[in-house]
């Protein structure tokens, strides 16, 4: 009997060589909506675990306390981790919290919004599950920025660290606990990861 790392890397295997038009990949997300799928710019078909308890609440929480400012300031639309995006550069890709300005959100034509958004969000937070490889979403982060990300957290727990990405510059890192500043990017939005 296959273990599920393996019946995983078979299907990797199996997908490695395909090129996926962007109704293809499409229509594989809703013919297999139980599972978490991303392509990345490279044309890798990444298929995602689901998170356990700690990290689904600390995901929650994430984007609780963002929606929470936005429905303060309605500058933009946040997004859950269901959410794919198609990148400007490549990659299909779906952060764990995301945030796009009100003015490219409308931009986009009611189909495209409906799809896989072809944009970058303007903000995006991913978190370190226990089952994430670090340089994986190391790499995710440069496939933001190369599509146009304006600021990025990359939350480590198990690290106790946070990784920040903008765009020409090199990543930050501080160390957690610590508050983040959504910059100029979220106005006044302060995360506060003390107890995290």
């Amino acid at each position: 009997m296959l273990t599920a790392e393996q019946v995983t890397k078979q299907i990797i295997l199996d997908f490695k060589n395909i090129d996926f038009s962007d109704d293809q990949f499409y229509q594989l997300c809703q013919d297999n909506q139980d599972w978490r799928i991303e392509l990345t710019i490279k044309g890798e078909l990444v298929i995602m675990s689901p998170i356990g308890g700690i990290s689904g609440k600390r995901e929650a929480d994430l984007i609780t306390d963002l929606n929470l400012w936005n429905r303060r300031t309605q500058l933009g639309h946040v997004f859950s981790s269901s959410t794919i995006f198609h990148l400007p550069r490549g990659g299909k890709r779906s952060p764990d919290v995301a945030w796009v300005a009100k003015d490219i959100w409308a931009s986009l034509t009611p189909e495209a919004q409906e799809k896989f958004p072809p944009i970058c969000p303007n903000f995006v937070i991913e978190l370190r599950s226990r089952t994430d490889a670090l340089p994986q979403l190391q790499e995710k982060m440069q496939e933001y920025l190369a599509s146009g990300l304006q600021l990025g957290w990359l939350i480590n727990p198990q690290g106790q660290q946070v990784e920040i990405y903008r765009p020409q510059q090199g990543v930050e890192i501080v160390q957690l606990p610590t508050q983040l500043s959504g910059e100029h990017v979220l106005p006044e939005f302060i995360l506060d990861l003390a107890n995290f």
